[in-house]
């Protein structure tokens, strides 16, 4: 009987423990979660800071350094070996002429070299509504991009392409050589903008700047003042006058935003 006895009141202070250290265990818990929500206490949260936002601008205004232009030579035969040998022979002579006007190899670049057979549809004379597609020839073409560096020689460039049996010449742009630097230094001057009228703002508001929270970057495309205007025309015995092609300025604009902490 009193084996049985002390075995209940065993069991019963095995349960009071259990329960103790349970409720220890959570308090525990409890109270670690609190504390990591205490240090983290912006991560996740919808917590407000004081704040002010603004804006600066930086621009650039500068002479291109370069000049870019696309074109292509295409032939056409029967048989497809004899309209790459045209395409070939013919941008041999381009690229002697580029040459001698002082471009270098590296800035010809190509872009494609497409073979494609060409069909033309030929109707059935003897049923109205009936045709077929006929093999009309297969087309080479082969597309350049050109970069001129001497711009004074560009006009020249563009009336001797216009000679060698060029095609499809086109996207004339007037850019610059270190265009990544450029967009660098109207940042520069763009977040100097903003970060002088963050303080004149924060001495109107009597308040002191804390840390950035954010920054944006709005970077625009550089827009060409220059004219792509290709003209020219005869003089004398055929001997075509070089193409007039002013290249005005590059306006480079760079916009930030910035938003401050307030204290």
């Amino acid at each position: 009987m009193d084996n049985k006895i002390d075995m209940l009141l065993s069991n019963k202070c095995l349960k009071k423990i259990l329960i103790a250290l349970a409720v220890i265990i959570s308090l525990f818990v409890v109270v670690k979660i609190a504390k990591d929500m205490k240090e983290f206490k912006y991560i996740g949260d919808n917590a407000v800071r004081n704040s002010i936002t603004v804006a600066g601008k930086g621009e650039l205004m500068v002479k291109p350094d370069i000049a870019n232009i696309s074109f292509s030579i295409t032939a056409e035969d029967m048989d497809v070996s004899k309209a790459s040998d045209v395409v070939n022979k013919n941008m041999a002579e381009v690229i002697a002429s580029l040459k001698a006007n002082g471009v270098s190899e590296k800035d010809i670049k190509t872009t494609d070299y497409n073979i494609y057979p060409r069909y033309d549809y030929v109707k059935d004379v003897s049923m109205y509504y009936s045709g077929k597609q006929v093999l009309a020839g297969y087309s080479v073409t082969q597309s350049i991009d050109l970069k001129i560096r001497d711009l004074s020689k560009t006009g020249k460039i563009i009336t001797d392409l216009g000679s060698l049996k060029v095609t499809n010449m086109s996207g004339l742009t007037f850019t610059n050589d270190k265009y990544d630097d450029l967009v660098k230094q109207a940042r520069e001057d763009a977040i100097k903008q903003a970060r002088a009228e963050a303080k004149k703002l924060a001495k109107s508001l009597d308040v002191d700047l804390g840390d950035i929270i954010s920054f944006s970057d709005n970077n625009n495309s550089p827009i060409y003042y220059a004219r792509d205007m290709m003209k020219s025309s005869t003089l004398g015995m055929g001997v075509p006058e070089a193409a007039v092609v002013p290249t005005g300025e590059n306006k480079i604009v760079s916009n930030v935003s910035i938003t401050y902490e307030i204290k």
